[in-house]
């Protein structure tokens, strides 16, 4: 599954015990083999049928069989074992989401067959087989099972060990194209004069949370890669989007084929973009489906951000055919094998295809690649963190398991092996991982001792410590020149952004595979890599160095710790002798020094000041976020204006370079940078003259769209709103419902929660509750509003007055999570108390961790300001007219 990003960055169950009403893991009494299902969706009384037969292996003598099973309604069921039919007695238990089936006579070890018929709600929740509705009002029915959402399609063994082929039928209105995870094998007319029925082929061995039904009226584009035809599937009228999504599919594919040594396993391919879809996308077998604004673009105006999002997206949830369907993790703690291998793997294939999108530099390392290395960074120096393999039980436990962490951590720490085995050896590991497990289910065991055997090293040590253990390394690197030779002191702690915690130390161990690199006055280099596995090691290279980059590549998981000599020597050649990803982390580590008192204010301006003629955009971003949060949150009214004034000496040469419109045959990267670096000077430097010109465009854009390149139009847009007045607002509101494109939909809604003015901030708080906003954007819209420095407490009061409402309108799946993460946003005492007593009143179960990461990082916050804000104001008393040089 692919966690959608947010706007602003433009995815307990106990042990059975023996008592029933403890039970929250299926017992181990049965397991299935196959499911014969039959879905009858109608859409006049927002309601289905199933009848459902599961073929099942009894494992001891038993006069009972427990499934799964949430809202779904009994209206018969039995069990044919031994030529014996037994009608069961059905016992329901919603709290854990289990139905007991009980028999007279007990059931022998063996083959049995349990049928059962049952009706269930086309719900509006967007989880289980729920009910969406495309712009012009037409009803379609689709699922979104993962994690544990089968159940409320049909009674299943709804755990992912439970593996079982299917044989789908769905009975839908004759006019509706009827999509599942195989190919059609039959479509009759009937029963009904006004209906048809679809057969499919039986599936591939698979876990029922892959299982994947849409009814609906469709139209389709497509295509083939390696004899296997592809179809992306769109809502009337959308056909012509889908084109570049057909393209990442074929080619995604064809990279997969080639990288696993194992074509693609399940005979077709499908994309479906669905109008209402809770996550960002899902890696059902062989029928992916996805938001519209995940799987379709228009290419002739689209943006690079654009492109990189669709592209991703679509190769995440392809990699997964192979991660994740074809090999499926024993249990959920697990589940990073799925999302950690996806991330890694759709960044190396988008990469193989399309170089120019950069998604290497961007996803790696940029902080706005949402669940990317820096966020998982971010996320991991906090106390509430938790280790990649984590226990989890209840369904809230497991959907927060799907987080930076899982997504982030478990792609970097592959990125890192690649570094270290090499890419060959590692491929030849993960083939033969996956050769291995085909058609089963892994553990991370499974996957480490593969890599151990092909490799010869010992990578099931290292990867074990970065998986089953929480947090980050610091790797504190210091080196001494003596003569023609220079010692350098490696040493290794936790980092964590509290203070008091690092200076506290703890006994947290890792083998961390480090490459370092040292450079002499003189122009040499020398290059080393060692496996840190104490709390302390020397080495020895041969020259003086200058400097030490202690991160080389920036592909370890961990940050480096330099002295201010060090961050000095380093500021003068940042842009001409380390790549933009070592750049990028050497200002991420600077960063990280400077949040727990290690390095000042006026090291990090340094070291951001040597980055002046820096025009690689991801570096740029990286500067630019932080660059933001030092005006949010750092600079006293007091100083603004000369921070502003140094942030527009530092970025004005490149803005100056740039102009505002792009040349003949310049790539969307150039453009991206342009836009990026317009963004900061008018939100950051609030420079008048970008602020009138954007202005400008932006009436032009609104009124005509087209005027402006797309890739600036989002930048104009977005500086027009936040001076916007209502006139402009309502051209903005016109724009969201009338467009048909999702790109444009998702831009809209953006805008909406960028203006300053809070009357119009409040409009748009309001259309969450009118139906403007689809219900899968409520919690995004909200918590953008949330992220904007002037609506932070006006959405946080509304939150509070309007809960009862909003977490009416969210469901179950599509959780309040991203509300509570937004509420880390703020940075004030008084604030957080009053988050700590909403929400123990309205807990999210959910969201438990994340209530706790946000606590803390509002106290990070206040505690950074108090400790690095009058440094700061020193700072800019000498700088601020100036770029810091």
């Amino acid at each position: 599954m692919r966690r959608l990003k947010p706007f602003f960055l433009l995815g307990a169950f106990f042990l059975l015990a023996g008592a029933w009403g403890s039970a929250q893991r299926l017992p181990k009494i049965a397991v299935p083999t196959n499911y014969h299902l039959t879905l009858t969706p109608d859409f006049t009384h927002d309601n289905f049928t199933g009848d459902e037969s599961i073929q099942v292996q009894v494992l001891k003598p038993t006069a009972e069989i427990v499934l799964n099973a949430a809202d779904l309604e009994f209206h018969d069921a039995t069990v044919r074992s031994g030529g014996v039919e037994q009608s069961s007695k059905v016992t329901l238990n919603s709290k854990d989401e289990m139905v007991r089936l009980e028999f007279a006579q007990q059931i022998a070890p063996g083959p049995a067959t349990v049928t059962i018929h049952y009706t269930g709600t086309l719900n509006d929740q967007l989880r289980g087989f729920y009910l969406g509705r495309e712009e012009n009002g037409a009803k379609y029915a689709g699922t979104q099972l993962e994690a544990t959402d089968a159940r409320r399609a049909f009674p299943a063994f709804d755990e992912p060990e439970y593996k079982a082929t299917f044989d789908i039928t769905v009975i839908a209105d004759r006019h509706h194209t009827v999509i599942s995870n195989s190919q059609v094998i039959s479509d009759s007319p009937g029963p009904g004069e006004s209906q048809h029925t679809v057969k499919f082929a039986t599936t591939a061995k698979m876990s029922c949370y892959l299982v994947a039904v849409v009814v609906g009226d469709f139209e389709y584009l497509d295509g083939s890669a390696d004899g296997i035809p592809i179809r992306v599937y769109t809502t009337p009228g959308k056909k012509h989007l889908a084109g570049f999504a057909l393209d990442t599919a074929e080619r995604s594919i064809e990279y997969f084929d080639r990288y696993f040594g194992i074509k693609y396993p399940f005979g077709k391919l499908d994309l479906i973009g669905l109008p209402d879809f809770a996550a960002g996308a899902m890696e059902n077998t062989a029928a992916i489906t996805s938001r519209e604004v995940a799987l379709l673009l228009d290419e002739r105006t689209a943006s690079l951000n654009q492109k990189r999002l669709v592209a991703e997206d679509v190769a995440h949830e392809i990699a997964h055919q192979w991660f994740g369907d074809l090999v499926t993790m024993k249990w959920w703690d697990d589940s990073w094998l799925n999302e950690g291998f996806a991330m890694w793997m759709q960044t190396k294939s988008v990469a193989a295809w399309k170089p120019e999108l950069k998604v290497l530099v961007d996803d790696v390392l940029n902080p706005d690649a949402f669940l990317g290395p820096e966020a998982t960074l971010t996320e991991d120096s906090l106390l509430n963190t938790h280790a990649v393999r984590q226990s989890a039980e209840t369904p809230g436990q497991i959907t927060e398991l799907f987080d930076a962490i899982a997504y982030g951590k478990g792609a970097s720490v592959l990125w890192m092996m690649e570094e270290y085995l090499g890419e060959e050896t590692l491929r030849k590991g993960v083939a033969a991982y996956v050769r291995a497990h085909a058609y089963g289910n892994a553990t991370s065991e499974d996957f480490w001792n593969t890599l151990t055997a092909v490799s010869g090293k010992p990578v099931d040590r290292i990867m074990s410590a970065f998986i089953d253990q929480p947090g980050v390394p610091l790797v504190s690197v210091k080196a001494e020149c003596s003569g023609d030779t220079t010692t350098i002191a490696l040493s290794q702690q936790r980092y964590f952004d509290d203070r008091s915690l690092m200076n506290a130390g703890n006994d947290q161990l890792w083998p961390i595979p480090v490459c370092m690199e040292a450079g002499s006055r003189a122009g040499q280099a020398r290059k080393q890599c060692v496996l840190l596995s104490k709390k302390k090691e020397n080495l020895t290279l041969p020259l003086c160095a200058a400097w030490v980059m202690g991160n080389v590549g920036a592909y370890g998981y961990y940050r480096a710790g330099y002295d201010a000599a060090n961050i000095l020597a380093i500021s003068p050649i940042m842009d001409s002798v380390f790549t933009p990803s070592e750049r990028i982390r050497l200002l991420s580590d600077e960063w990280a020094a400077v949040r727990i008192g290690r390095q000042t204010m006026a090291d990090y301006m340094a070291l951001a000041s040597g980055l002046r003629q820096d025009d690689d955009t991801a570096v740029v971003d990286m500067l630019t976020v932080q660059l933001a949060y030092i005006a949010r949150y750092l600079v006293d009214d007091s100083d603004r204006s000369s921070y502003q004034r140094w942030v527009g000496n530092l970025l004005s040469p490149l803005a100056d370079k740039l102009s505002w419109q792009p040349l003949p045959g310049e790539d969307g990267d150039r453009k991206a940078l342009r836009a990026q670096v317009l963004l900061t000077l008018g939100t950051v430097a609030r420079d008048s003259a970008v602020l009138a010109k954007a202005g400008t465009l932006a009436q032009e854009e609104i009124d005509k769209p087209g005027t402006v390149d797309s890739t600036m139009a989002t930048t104009v847009l977005g500086l027009a709103a936040s001076k916007g007045d209502e006139a402009y607002y309502e051209k903005v509101l016109d724009r969201m419902r009338k467009t048909t494109d999702p790109g444009e939909l998702s831009l809209m809604q953006q805008l909406l929660a960028r203006f300053d003015d809070p009357k119009l901030l409040e409009r748009t708080l309001q259309l969450t509750l009118t139906g403007d906003i689809r219900s899968q954007d409520i919690v995004r819209e909200i918590a953008a509003v949330m992220r904007n420095p002037r609506g932070d407490r006006l959405a946080w009061n509304f939150v509070r007055q309007h809960w009862v409402d909003i977490d009416k309108s969210l469901g179950g799946y599509n959780t309040s999570g991203p509300l509570v993460a937004a509420t880390g946003s703020f940075c004030d005492p008084e604030l957080r108390a009053q988050v700590t007593d909403f929400f123990s009143v309205h807990p999210i179960p959910a969201a438990e961790r994340t209530l706790q990461q946000s606590l803390e990082t509002i106290r990070y916050c206040v505690d950074l300001k108090s400790q690095q804000a009058a440094p700061l104001a020193a700072w800019l008393q000498q700088y601020g007219g100036s770029s810091g040089e």
